[in-house]
Protein backbone atom coordinates (compact mmCIF):
# COMPACT_ATOMS: atom_id res chain seq x y z
CA UNK A 1 0.00 0.00 0.00
CA UNK A 2 1.16 3.51 -0.57
CA UNK A 3 1.24 6.14 1.70
CA UNK A 4 -2.46 8.07 0.33
CA UNK A 5 -4.27 4.37 0.68
CA UNK A 6 -2.71 4.19 4.22
CA UNK A 7 -4.02 7.10 4.83
CA UNK A 8 -7.26 6.53 3.74
CA UNK A 9 -7.42 3.46 5.23
CA UNK A 10 -6.38 5.11 8.66
CA UNK A 11 -9.10 7.56 7.69
CA UNK A 12 -12.01 5.02 7.42
CA UNK A 13 -11.20 2.71 10.32
CA UNK A 14 -11.41 5.71 13.01
CA UNK A 15 -15.15 4.90 13.43
CA UNK A 16 -15.35 2.40 15.23
CA UNK A 17 -12.71 0.18 14.06
CA UNK A 18 -13.94 -0.98 10.96
CA UNK A 19 -13.51 0.36 7.04
CA UNK A 20 -16.54 2.06 5.96
CA UNK A 21 -15.36 1.09 2.25
CA UNK A 22 -15.27 -2.18 1.46
CA UNK A 23 -14.07 -3.46 -1.87
CA UNK A 24 -15.75 -5.75 -3.81
CA UNK A 25 -14.31 -7.56 -7.05
CA UNK A 26 -15.39 -5.22 -9.14
CA UNK A 27 -15.32 -7.74 -11.95
CA UNK A 28 -17.95 -9.84 -10.41
CA UNK A 29 -20.08 -6.97 -9.42
CA UNK A 30 -19.66 -5.52 -13.15
CA UNK A 31 -20.84 -8.62 -14.17
CA UNK A 32 -24.21 -9.14 -11.92
CA UNK A 33 -25.37 -5.65 -12.86
CA UNK A 34 -24.64 -6.19 -16.64
CA UNK A 35 -26.98 -8.86 -16.44
CA UNK A 36 -29.40 -7.90 -14.73
CA UNK A 37 -29.58 -4.41 -16.90
CA UNK A 38 -29.72 -6.65 -20.04
CA UNK A 39 -32.91 -8.31 -18.48
CA UNK A 40 -34.13 -5.29 -17.93
CA UNK A 41 -33.31 -4.12 -21.18
CA UNK A 42 -35.35 -7.10 -22.51
CA UNK A 43 -38.38 -7.00 -20.14
CA UNK A 44 -38.49 -3.41 -21.65
CA UNK A 45 -38.31 -4.25 -25.01
CA UNK A 46 -41.01 -7.44 -24.39
CA UNK A 47 -43.37 -4.86 -23.11
CA UNK A 48 -42.83 -1.58 -24.98
CA UNK A 49 -41.75 -3.44 -27.90
CA UNK A 50 -38.53 -2.04 -30.08
CA UNK A 51 -38.95 -2.70 -33.53
CA UNK A 52 -42.36 -4.47 -33.75
CA UNK A 53 -45.37 -3.77 -31.46
CA UNK A 54 -44.87 -4.84 -28.29
CA UNK A 55 -47.38 -6.22 -25.31
CA UNK A 56 -48.93 -2.89 -24.16
CA UNK A 57 -49.24 -1.66 -27.16
CA UNK A 58 -50.92 -4.96 -28.57
CA UNK A 59 -53.12 -4.72 -25.13
CA UNK A 60 -53.65 -1.17 -26.06
CA UNK A 61 -54.86 -1.80 -29.69
CA UNK A 62 -57.80 -4.62 -28.37
CA UNK A 63 -59.02 -2.33 -25.36
CA UNK A 64 -59.62 0.06 -28.17
CA UNK A 65 -61.81 -2.60 -30.00
CA UNK A 66 -63.10 -3.50 -27.15
CA UNK A 67 -64.24 0.02 -26.41
CA UNK A 68 -65.49 0.74 -30.11
CA UNK A 69 -67.34 -2.57 -29.18
CA UNK A 70 -69.06 -1.23 -26.43
CA UNK A 71 -70.09 1.84 -27.81
CA UNK A 72 -71.94 0.09 -30.90
CA UNK A 73 -73.33 -2.33 -28.43
CA UNK A 74 -74.90 0.35 -26.43
CA UNK A 75 -76.09 1.74 -29.37
CA UNK A 76 -77.88 -1.09 -30.55
CA UNK A 77 -79.30 -2.11 -26.90
CA UNK A 78 -80.76 1.46 -26.76
CA UNK A 79 -82.27 0.91 -29.67
CA UNK A 80 -83.81 -2.18 -28.78
CA UNK A 81 -85.26 -0.76 -25.64
CA UNK A 82 -86.77 1.72 -26.98
CA UNK A 83 -88.43 -0.31 -29.49
CA UNK A 84 -90.04 -2.27 -26.82
CA UNK A 85 -91.09 0.70 -24.28
CA UNK A 86 -93.06 1.80 -27.57
CA UNK A 87 -94.82 -1.62 -27.90
CA UNK A 88 -95.42 -1.84 -24.61
CA UNK A 89 -97.06 1.97 -24.43
CA UNK A 90 -98.71 1.15 -27.95
CA UNK A 91 -100.96 -1.77 -26.02
CA UNK A 92 -101.00 0.07 -23.10
CA UNK A 93 -102.93 3.03 -24.87
CA UNK A 94 -104.85 0.67 -27.21
CA UNK A 95 -105.65 -1.97 -24.23
CA UNK A 96 -109.22 -0.52 -24.13
CA UNK A 97 -109.98 -0.36 -28.03
CA UNK A 98 -108.90 -4.17 -28.04
CA UNK A 99 -111.08 -5.30 -25.79
CA UNK A 100 -114.17 -3.55 -26.99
Amino acid sequence: MNDDEQGDFRNATLLGGRPLVVRLAEDGFQQEVLEKLARLEAKMDMLVGGQQPGRMKLAEDRLVALEHNDIRRGVYDRLVSAVIAFVVSALIAMHDRFLK
